[in-house]
């Protein structure tokens, strides 16, 4: 189906985060845009003030008229979505053209410059960094989010000139071999969704097939030391990057009173005094990979320092909701070891002195099994756990596979709990805090602006 012909556009999973953005691209479109999620949520919510039509009863006579013509409606499905579902069912016999969210951001990629930005971590922050740079920029972009940017209280960007489009490029279920990017970043490939991929040896691979699908004249710029081999095209180059080595790196870096300031080192051109707007350690590296693409696709010294300047960060991504000599309390969707092990060292150099408490919600059975001990160990770098059961997402219990795991490897010493997800408010109330992180990719973070009050309240934060 050519764009050009669609006049409606149904989602099934329609409050998933990627999802919601491309349904924003449809609506700026002047598309009717309808779809199903199983529960409400704010981007659903969200996406109903903005026009959307969204019921969540999984039924084919909610599906509105105008979404029912397969000639001119496209039907976009998450792959978390059972082969079984009633509406995709529907869809699937009656002859409409079904594709998974990846497939559509393919299609962008094919008739943009696609700058994705793939990796087992990091991919949010630094694609969210790189569209920023690039949109108050004198290039301007498009941008397909993994996570809502607080600078401008979305997961989308539209622009009515640019030809490039800055897409988080997901490795689960394989979907970022649909895209086609002019230039890709790839951050990390330490492995994960083992449920998916079977073996460490198959979630590399697909990453290395991933690089072949960089267009010709394009780049990739690529983390230093990366287990996985890069095939590219001829006319393809590669760069590399990380803290302090590789093509494009810090030097000079100063953490100093809540601010960091370092120096970008590149081929292309050096850049001094470059300021984080979003004080983290791990966002240096992250905002080396963006300033990197960024640059390489003509955005200037006085750009790339403006933007990371202005750079205020996503939901969820050390999402502080807190800061003041008494209390620290931020949430992060950490929620694979390696994640948890940046999000650990971080708070850690900025807070060297105070205790650091976590509140983790492991997300699924089978990255609990694989991982659990990689878990253990990252957690155990902070001063006190509190473990709360799995979030099963999309899976089903797995006998003998539960948060104990965890809690008997983490270190000897360290102040550990599991308690029940209902009871963590309470707990909340009644211990105290120095430093409290909420971690974890489930619905734990539901509760981070109640947890938030009882935390204003207790040590009388103003509002």
């Amino acid at each position: 189906m050519n764009f050009k012909d669609i006049k409606a556009v149904y989602f099934i999973g329609a409050g998933g985060i990627g999802m919601s953005a491309i349904a924003r691209y449809f609506l700026k479109k002047g598309m009717v845009v309808a779809g199903y999620d199983k529960t409400p949520s704010a981007l659903t919510t969200q996406l109903e003030k903005e026009g959307a039509l969204i019921h969540y009863e999984e039924n084919v006579d909610e599906i509105p008229h105008s979404c029912k013509n397969p000639r001119s409606t496209l039907v976009i499905y998450t792959p978390a979505v059972p082969a079984d579902h009633r509406e995709l069912v529907f869809f699937r016999e009656n002859g409409f053209e079904i594709q998974k969210r990846a497939q559509v951001l393919g299609t962008l990629t094919q008739a943009h410059q696609g700058l994705c930005v793939a990796g087992t971590h990091g991919k949010t922050s630094t694609s969210t960094m790189c569209a920023h740079i690039m949109h108050q920029s004198h290039l301007d972009c498009n941008a397909f989010l993994g996570g809502i940017s607080k600078n401008y209280g979305t997961n989308y960007i539209l622009s009515d000139d640019s030809n490039y489009v800055v897409i988080e490029a997901d490795e689960f279920d394989r979907s970022f071999h649909w895209l086609r990017p002019w230039m890709t970043v790839i951050t990390s490939t330490d492995p994960d969704h083992l449920d998916i991929y079977g073996t460490k040896e198959a979630y590399l691979e697909s990453f290395r097939h991933y690089t072949t699908l960089i267009k010709p004249g394009g780049a990739l710029i690529i983390h230093t030391g990366l287990e996985m081999k890069a095939d590219v095209h001829d006319g393809v180059k590669i760069y590399e990057y990380s803290l302090n080595e590789g093509d494009f790196h810090a030097e000079n870096i100063r953490i100093d009173n809540g601010e960091i300031t370092f120096d970008f080192i590149s081929p292309i051109e050096c850049v001094s005094n470059v300021q984080l707007g979003q004080p983290v350690p791990i966002n240096i590296e992250n905002g080396i990979a963006a300033m990197a693409m960024a640059q390489l696709n003509g955005c200037t010294a006085e750009e790339l320092k403006y933007g990371m300047q202005t750079y205020h960060g996503v939901d969820r991504r050390f999402d502080f909701k807190l800061k003041n000599n008494d209390i620290v309390f931020l949430s992060d969707y950490a929620h694979h070891p390696m994640e948890i092990y940046q999000s650990a060292r971080s708070i850690r150099q900025l807070y060297k002195d105070r205790k650091i408490s976590v509140i983790f919600q492991p997300h699924l059975y089978t990255r609990t099994r694989d991982f659990y001990k990689d878990f253990a160990s990252s957690l155990s770098l902070l001063d006190e756990v509190i473990l709360t059961e799995i979030y099963p997402a999309r899976e089903e219990p797995i006998p003998g596979v539960s948060s104990q795991l965890i809690y008997d490897n983490l270190r000897d010493g360290i102040s550990k709990q599991i308690i029940r997800k209902d009871d963590v408010q309470q707990f909340v109330r009644d211990h105290d805090f120095d430093v409290l992180i909420v971690l974890g990719a489930g619905d734990l973070d539901n509760q981070v602006p109640q947890i938030e009050k009882i935390l204003r309240k207790k040590y009388h934060c103003e509002k």
